[in-house]
């Protein structure tokens, strides 16, 4: 059976699934993440800085060294908000490219939200009610997903340009975040849910994916260190995740980075990521949050076997 390899590279992560397509669904040989922070810098340069350039290919010779290990046939390497927006995405793509030897796609909003549904639909462990909203919250990009099909492709999608690092950077510049600063951020991811044609108040289920979400649902779950198994699937109360989110923007980074289930990588722009979690529940007519650890790397992979 030949296998796939699935790269998701995003603002703050880097993100490797190797797997094939098994009688009980994918069959994941190899899963992992590099924190690499490609957005480093970028909302206010326009341009992938040359230490995040390095961080990504030392992650991604990584990568390349287990796909040849593995014995991979097919390879798809997806760039999502950080190289749509950066003026010197050509030289990133041309490091991939030696690297791996495959283009890396640029792919839109909407692909990369039809993507992260997919990934996050044909996981799910119960049936939910419908419509679903996926919520992906990436470093550079927030995307919400509607569908009213677990099976069928969504039915709507946006992708926002508010995400953890992009906003950290624009708005909380002091540790910890001063109310004013607090303040223009939820006004600045306000504004986007304003504008967005996916609205979260026809959502009947929100299901969270990727980093931010899940790490959130580590602390609220209160684990001793972070848990793959314990996140994936889990079933939030809607007041508990605000609560953690108001604890955690109150922290400074070296709180959050005491905390057993807190990703070094992720201490300083946790808050931000939260803020826009918290904003979109308390559009949202749910009294709960459904978690998957599985996402667009899980569709990207799908797009490779289906």
């Amino acid at each position: 059976m030949s296998a796939v390899a699935a790269i998701d590279c995003g603002t703050n992560t880097i993100k490797l699934l190797i797997g094939t397509h098994g009688s009980g669904g994918l069959d994941v040989a190899v899963r992992e993440a590099r924190m690499v922070r490609l957005g480093q810098g970028l909302d206010a340069s326009g341009v992938i800085a040359d230490e995040a350039l390095g961080r990504a290919f030392a992650a991604i010779d990584e990568y390349a060294g287990l796909i040849r290990d593995h014995g991979v046939d097919r390879v798809r390497f997806v760039a999502t908000s950080a190289t749509r927006d950066a003026g010197n995405a050509d030289a990133f793509t041309a490091g991939v490219r030696d690297r791996l030897g495959v283009e890396p796609e640029v792919v839109s909003g909407s692909e990369e939200a039809a993507l992260a549904f997919d990934g996050a639909a044909r996981h799910l462990r119960h049936a939910p009610d419908l419509p679903v909203l996926v919520l992906d919250i990436g470093g550079g990009s927030t995307e919400l997903i509607r569908g009213s099909s677990l099976t069928a492709p969504p039915s709507a999608a946006h992708s926002m340009d508010v995400g953890s690092v992009r906003l950290h950077e624009r708005h909380l510049r002091s540790d910890p975040p001063t109310m004013v600063e607090v303040s223009a951020c939820v006004r600045d991811i306000d504004d986007h849910l304003d504008q967005s044609p996916v609205s979260p108040a026809r959502a009947a289920t929100v299901v969270g994916v990727a980093g931010t979400i899940t790490t959130i649902a580590a602390g609220v779950l209160d684990l001793p260190a972070y848990d793959r198994a314990a996140i994936d699937q889990a079933v939030l109360a809607v007041e508990d995740v605000h609560a953690l989110v108001d604890r955690l923007v109150a922290m400074t980074v070296n709180e959050r980075l005491a905390l057993p289930w807190m990703h070094p990588g992720r201490a300083d722009v946790i808050a931000a990521g939260g803020l826009i979690l918290s904003r979109v529940l308390r559009r949202a007519p749910v009294d709960a949050l459904v978690v998957s650890e599985s996402d667009i790397l899980d569709g990207i992979a799908w797009s490779l076997v289906d």
